[in-house]
């Protein structure tokens, strides 16, 4: 298959202009257009680009409010967002920038967001607040993929989970992770191409490994660490949608397609301020990343990604069909 080579910068335009044509507001759609493209520099297309079709489609049958515009209420440490039904970006921006402040002023702040959407890549809602000296986790919720531990019947999310802390030079460390084996986007970008995936992603609807794209789709994904996964990813429900009165997985219609109601899911996230608690975090920190990485073979989470964005800083490849399908979405 043949692709294209653009620059963020034109990538971004590409994104913003198609969902600007779709109804967003241009201050809303701009969080949506970056996300998107640093999911491409980071090397996770699953996340990138290839998102921007099923969010057109959606805000134009409904399923997305276009232009729904996210609000902040605050209780103490407690900030909660509404996303309006809208696309989770712009939300989840919303609510660190108030949660920056409470960080600083009570040492920690929680966000909870509901009624929002896709949370794109997990690590990207984290890593702003360790690049200012905070440490973050993050949450979020999906449409159901993964059966509870013993069942064959989808009823959790995929359910990402990310965590942030600050380094004393460069990057901070960025840990983020899906509770299945794999995320589901790259089971989906497998079936649109037709391809096999590998065995250890998915069961099928019976409950049987499978290498079909197809089948797994219509069946469920295998949790990371097996019943240890299936538990974590129950914890997650309950933190975002549970304490948000958003959706369950099991309730949410899919991400893929603008069939259905909105899926209506929830994001949670901790920020904590390290100079809150006992000094001297940032060097306890960094005693532990350079034992990690005196060992050989070992590197901390997160480095791949970082050398795969400052790989792809001046330009990403995307493949020519995605790339006409923007182009014609940005005009009309």
């Amino acid at each position: 298959m043949s692709s294209v080579i653009i620059s963020p910068d034109t990538a971004s335009q590409l994104v913003l202009q198609a969902f600007m044509v779709a109804g967003m507001p241009e201050d809303m759609a701009r969080p949506a257009a970056r996300a998107l493209v640093l999911a491409e520099q980071e090397g996770l297309p699953s996340h990138g680009l290839a998102r921007v079709p099923f969010y057109v489609d959606q805000m134009r049958t409904g399923k997305v409010v276009a232009d729904a515009v996210p609000t902040v209420s605050r209780d103490g440490a407690v900030i909660r967002v509404d996303a309006g039904f809208g696309l989770a970006f712009a939300a989840i921006d919303a609510g660190a920038h108030t949660a920056r402040e409470v960080a600083r002023d009570l040492g920690v702040a929680v966000v909870s967001v509901t009624h929002s959407h896709h949370f794109g890549v997990a690590g990207q809602s984290v890593e702003p607040f360790a690049r200012q000296g905070l440490v973050a986790l993050a949450l979020a919720n999906a449409p159901a993929a993964m059966a509870p531990w013993g069942g064959n019947s989808a009823l959790y999310g995929t359910n990402p989970i990310a965590f942030a802390a600050p380094r004393a030079q460069g990057d901070p460390l960025v840990i983020d992770l899906s509770l299945s084996h794999v995320a589901r986007g790259k089971v989906m970008l497998a079936q649109k191409a037709g391809q096999p995936i590998p065995e250890g992603w998915a069961l099928d609807t019976d409950g049987t490994p499978t290498t079909d794209a197809d089948a797994a789709m219509a069946g469920t994904m295998v949790p990371s660490g097996g019943a240890k996964g299936a538990a974590l990813a129950l914890m997650v429900e309950l933190l975002t949608a549970g304490l948000a009165g958003a959706h369950f997985a099991y309730q949410a219609s899919s991400l893929f397609d603008d069939k259905g109601p909105a899926p209506d899911l929830a994001h949670f996230l901790l920020v904590l301020d390290p100079a809150r608690f006992a000094p001297g975090f940032t060097d306890r920190a960094e005693a532990m990343f350079g034992a990690i990485e005196s060992q050989e073979g070992a590197r901390l989470p997160g480095a791949r990604r970082m050398a795969e964005r400052a790989a792809r800083a001046d330009n990403i490849e995307i493949a020519q069909p995605l790339h006409d399908t923007l182009t014609r979405l940005a005009r009309h």
